[in-house]
């Protein structure tokens, strides 16, 4: 015999209806950006009242933490995978690539300019320290560094501030972070269309800046 589910029907159609909010949700998000985003128009696309959609999220910033921290996770989840698979830097940052190009509006909530007034809870930089922490592997499994750095040596003792306690010394963390920031750069500007018309593509661009990053120290 089956097993019966453990969601009442109650629970059940709670989670229909966040799951249909959230998906209007990121229709206003690619439409008008997530500064935007009003919970009571999307009560009045589904036919709700504003006070009855209230019962599911309880503001525009609870709904926003959902958005987020669903990114995040599934950026981390994707990120675990390729780590699982033997992947290193190189896989991580393509992995990085198709996910943003999947869904850039996702890409930019997450990593493009902050929503005015909304602050993510400490649940939400949890799952982005997991994001941090597979780069952090992966850097740390690169060549040996070269002299230290004036970054370097302000890192030391600073990372558990975005690491959650990661054992990573100051120079394999400025490898990481150089290597976040300049393929996070690449990829911004790929993704709002700033090379469109520039005659390259913009792979070969993300991959000659990753062959840099994997070939060389930071300096």
């Amino acid at each position: 015999m089956a097993e019966t589910g453990t969601t009442t029907p109650r629970e059940r159609y709670r989670a229909q209806v966040r799951a249909e909010v959230k998906e209007r949700a990121w229709e206003q998000i690619a439409t008008a950006g997530a500064s935007a985003l009003s919970l009571n128009a999307i009560a009045k696309q589904m036919g709700m009242s504003g006070p009855a959609l209230y019962r599911y999220f309880a503001g525009r910033d609870e709904l926003i933490t959902e958005l987020v921290r669903d990114a995040y996770r599934s950026l981390a989840d994707t990120f675990r995978a390729t780590s699982a698979a033997g992947g290193g830097l190189t896989e991580l940052a393509h992995a990085l690539r198709a996910w943003a190009l999947a869904d850039p509006h996702r890409y930019f909530l997450v990593y493009g300019t902050p929503v005015p007034g909304y602050h993510a809870p400490d649940d939400v930089t949890t799952i982005a320290s997991e994001i941090m922490t597979s780069l952090l592997d992966a850097c740390a499994d690169l060549p040996a560094d070269g002299p230290p750095t004036p970054l370097t040596a302000r890192l030391e003792g600073l990372g558990d501030q975005w690491t959650a306690g990661h054992p990573a010394p100051p120079a394999t963390l400025h490898r990481a972070l150089t290597c976040w920031t300049r393929l996070h750069g690449v990829l911004s500007l790929e993704l709002a269309g700033h090379f469109t018309d520039m005659g390259f593509d913009p792979a070969l661009l993300y991959t000659a800046e990753l062959n840099t990053l994997t070939s060389q120290s930071p300096n």
